[in-house]
């Protein structure tokens, strides 16, 4: 049974993104998942709760 549509039984693919460092491209998409994450998380306002006068 596949439920993704990709054969998961092979080795991943490296990138290498400089002369010295090779990545994966699973690793090297949750690193960009998680970037934006956290760009994200530092740009959007926080909830403004009701102000109590």
């Amino acid at each position: 049974m596949n439920l993704l549509g990709i054969d998961l039984n092979q080795p991943a693919t490296y990138k290498d993104i400089w002369e010295w460092v090779s990545v994966s491209v699973p690793n090297l998409i949750v690193i960009i998942i998680m970037g934006a994450l956290f760009v994200g998380a530092l740009l959007l306002p926080f909830p403004k709760g009701k102000d109590e006068s």
